[in-house]
C-alpha cells in the first residue's frame, strides 16, 4: 500500500526538517515541477471556464475575520494575532485561515451591475491552519496550505447552474489526473454552536445543493456535522489504499458572508440586490492533491504531470551526440527530458532506474544513423523505431491533451 510520505522522499519530491517545523514541508525540484504543472493546469481550466484570477495577501486585520465570522466560529484553528507595535491598542493582524473574506472585500471594492454576474473570482493562494501536532502528516495535513480556491458572485437564479458547472470542472480534472471520487457527500450542520444561527439560510442553501446533485445525476450521502460554519457544502471524497477518506474538492453556497460584508449589485430595476457567494475548489489543497496523486499512481504520474516526461538512452558513447540533439528538440517542444548516458550503467540498469518515466527513447547505432528513436512506454510496450521528430510531436500532442493514455491508436 503506497505511502506518499515514504514515496515522496524516495522520489525526491518533498521533505521536512525540524528546523523549519512540523506541518511545513518543502518541495524539492521534481516535486516543485509536479506542483507547478498542476497549478498551471488548474489556472488554465479556470480561465477557459470564465474565471478571473486575483492575488490577495496572506495576512489580514483581526477585524476582517471578526466581520466574516471566522473569529467567532473558527478561531481555534487560527494562529494567534500578531501585534504591530508595542503601544496599547496596537493593530493586530492574523495569518488567514481562508481566502473568502479577502475575495468578498475585493468584490465590494467596485460597484457591480447584474450584467456582470456571475462574476467568477479565482486564486491559488496561501492560507494557514493551526493544526495540532498529533494530526500532522506528510502533505495531507499541513499548517501552510496552497489552496485552489474560487468564489462566484451571482444571483439566486444562477446558483444551480454555477454549482453544476463547478462539479463538471471537478469531473474533468479528476479524469485528467487519473483519479476517481470515492463518494459525494452533502455536508450538513450538526449539533453544537460552531455554525451560524440562521435556520432559514441553512434550509435554502441545503435545498439548492441537493437539487444540484440530483440534477447532475450523482449519488450522494447526507452527513451531519461536516458543513462549513457559514453554510452546507458538496464534498468530493477520495480514499487511500486503506480506505481512509479525505475531502479533495468542494462546492458551497453561502448567504452569510454577502450579508456580513454588505455585498450588492445593481439589478435591472436600478435597486441594490444581495448576491449569493458560491465557494468552489477543483482540487482543494495542492498539498493534499499531490499526496493523493503520489499514492494513487505510486509515483508514475500521468505523462503531462510527470517531473521527467522522457528519458533519452543512448546505448553507447557513439550515440551521445544524437541523444543530446533529441533532448534539445524536447526542450524546444516544452517537454521535460533527461539524458541518461552509458556512464550511468548498462542499458538494462538505466531502463530500470527510469521505470517511472512515461517514455524512454533508446538510440542505438541504427537509430542514430537514420535519425530515429525506439520508444519504450512505461506500461511495457515497445514501439518500432520511428523518426525522432514524429515521435516527439506525438508525445507532445498527448501531453498537451492532459490525458492518461501513453499512446493512442492512430
Amino acid at each position: 500500500m503506497p505511502d506518499h510520505r515514504k514515496l515522496g522522499r524516495e522520489l525526491g519530491l518533498f521533505d521536512t526538517d525540524p528546523l523549519i517545523g512540523a506541518g511545513l514541508p518543502y518541495w524539492l525540484p521534481d516535486g516543485a515541477t509536479v506542483r507547478h504543472t498542476l497549478e498551471e493546469y488548474i489556472r488554465d481550466a479556470e480561465r477557459r471556464a470564465g474565471y478571473r484570477h486575483v492575488y490577495s495577501p496572506v495576512l489580514g486585520k483581526r477585524e476582517l475575520y471578526e466581520l466574516s465570522g471566522h473569529w467567532s466560529h473558527y478561531s481555534d484553528d487560527m494562529f494567534p494575532p500578531m501585534e504591530l507595535g508595542t503601544e496599547p491598542g496596537a493593530e493586530q493582524v492574523v495569518l488567514r485561515p481562508s481566502l473568502c473574506p479577502h475575495h468578498a472585500v475585493i468584490y465590494r471594492s467596485r460597484a457591480h451591475s447584474y450584467r456582470e454576474l456571475p462574476l467568477r473570482m479565482a486564486e491559488l493562494g496561501g492560507m494557514y491552519r493551526s493544526e495540532l501536532s498529533g494530526v500532522l502528516g506528510g502533505l495531507t495535513r499541513v499548517r501552510a496550505i496552497q489552496l485552489n480556491d474560487a468564489h462566484i458572485f451571482c444571483t439566486l437564479d444562477q446558483v444551480a447552474d454555477e454549482a453544476g458547472a463547478a462539479l463538471e470542472l471537478i469531473r474533468r480534472a479528476y479524469e485528467a489526473l487519473g483519479i476517481a471520487p470515492a463518494r459525494y457527500r452533502l455536508s450538513l450542520p450538526g449539533p453544537g454552536g460552531k455554525y451560524v444561527a440562521a435556520p432559514g439560510m441553512w434550509r435554502r442553501s441545503t435545498a439548492l445543493l441537493a437539487d444540484v446533485l440530483d440534477r447532475s445525476g450523482l449519488p450522494y450521502e447526507a452527513e451531519e456535522g461536516e458543513a462549513a460554519f457559514y453554510g452546507p457544502k458538496i464534498d468530493v471524497q477520495v480514499a487511500d489504499g486503506a480506505g481512509r477518506e479525505s475531502t479533495l474538492s468542494t462546492v458551497q453556497v453561502d448567504f452569510h458572508q454577502p450579508e456580513r460584508f454588505d455585498l450588492h449589485y445593481i439589478g435591472p430595476d436600478g435597486a441594490r440586490h444581495r448576491p449569493v457567494m458560491v465557494h468552489r475548489s477543483i482540487i482543494g489543497s495542492v498539498e493534499r492533491a499531490v499526496a493523493h496523486l503520489i499514492e494513487e499512481h505510486g509515483g508514475a504520474f500521468p505523462a503531462w504531470l510527470a517531473p521527467t516526461q522522457l528519458v533519452v538512452l543512448p546505448i553507447s558513447e557513439a550515440e551521445l551526440e544524437q541523444a543530446e540533439e533529441v533532448v534539445r528538440r524536447c526542450e524546444g517542444l516544452g517537454l521535460r527530458a533527461e539524458l541518461a548516458g552509458p556512464e550511468r550503467g548498462s542499458l538494462g540498469a538505466r531502463i530500470r532506474e527510469y521505470r517511472l518515466v512515461p517514455y524512454q527513447a533508446v538510440i542505438g547505432a541504427r537509430e542514430a544513423g537514420e535519425g530515429q528513436v525506439a520508444l519504450r512506454l512505461r506500461d511495457g510496450r515497445r514501439l518500432d523505431p520511428q523518426p525522432a521528430g514524429e515521435a516527439l510531436a506525438r508525445i507532445g500532442a498527448l501531453v498537451g491533451a492532459h490525458g492518461t493514455e501513453l499512446w493512442d491508436a492512430a
